[in-house]
């Protein structure tokens, strides 16, 4: 299936310490690129991999679940082990929610997560009814774009794919209840309008994250897709700002 232009993966090959980057459902690489070229720009080995049925068409991603996403950002980590001393995971939206179960996964082997808007529930009833939905209808519209700044645009699908949405509350009911195994440090973006992702999401890792490891840092002109909106170089630098402060390596700038 042809990739579309813009959605193909980006890695770069930098110091011993390496970021793992996730995008979000019905995203692509393109969502979070301009961090991961930044972060490469300060010296870190940086893997940002294409997720099964992302970047192509929605009637492919219908073809898979969220256990084929996190099955290749499971393999991506894997790769890093190989070529880094210490790894960090940073994701957007589900992104976020999937780099919550790699830490929960693996423990110590992730030394710290950034997640920008992530989404580990919903209180929205369509994505609730989704399991339901799969049965009569195959999409939906869709949930990409949601930018604040003006020009700026997300490569994503016009459409939702709803069988593909429906495991979504699998990954989330999951995640959820082994909150308790996220020890690491864990720096969180929140888009004080966000429509795509509700305040739910935060609610919940205020309250399940309470070993003093959570730090959130509102967005105020920003919305959804905050890495390519107004405050992305918020957190672009706030992300080599955590990662300075929970390794012991030195950045090996390009």
């Amino acid at each position: 299936m042809p990739v579309m232009p813009g959605a193909e993966p980006y890695h770069h090959k930098g110091g011993q310490i390496g970021v793992l980057l996730c995008h979000g459902f019905t995203g692509s690489p393109q969502s979070l690129r301009p961090w991961g070229e930044h972060l490469a720009a300060a010296g870190l080995t940086v893997a940002l991999p294409r997720l099964p049925g992302h970047g192509t068409t929605w009637q492919e991603m219908n073809r898979t679940r969220w256990e084929d996403w996190y099955a290749e950002l499971d393999r991506t980590l894997a790769d890093l082990r190989g070529q880094c001393a210490e790894i960090f995971v940073m994701g957007l939206s589900m992104g976020g929610c999937m780099a919550l179960r790699l830490a929960q996964v693996h423990g110590a082997g992730i030394r710290g997560l950034v997640i920008v808007n992530p989404s580990v529930t919903s209180d929205v009833p369509l994505l609730r009814l989704a399991p339901l939905l799969g049965l009569v209808v195959p999409s939906v519209p869709g949930v990409a774009g949601d930018i604040k700044k003006e020009g700026a645009t997300e490569l994503g699908y016009t459409r939702t794919p709803v069988r593909a949405a429906a495991s979504l509350t699998r990954l989330w009911a999951l995640t959820q209840a082994e909150l308790g195994k996220v020890t690491q440090p864990v720096l969180v973006f929140h888009s004080s309008q966000d429509h795509v992702v509700k305040p739910a999401s935060v609610r919940i890792l205020r309250e399940r994250l309470s070993g003093g490891n959570l730090n959130v840092v509102e967005l105020n002109d920003s919305y959804h897709v905050a890495t390519l909106d107004n405050d992305a170089d918020r957190i672009f630098s706030g992300s080599l700002e955590f990662v300075h402060a929970n390794t012991s390596l030195p950045l090996q700038r390009d």
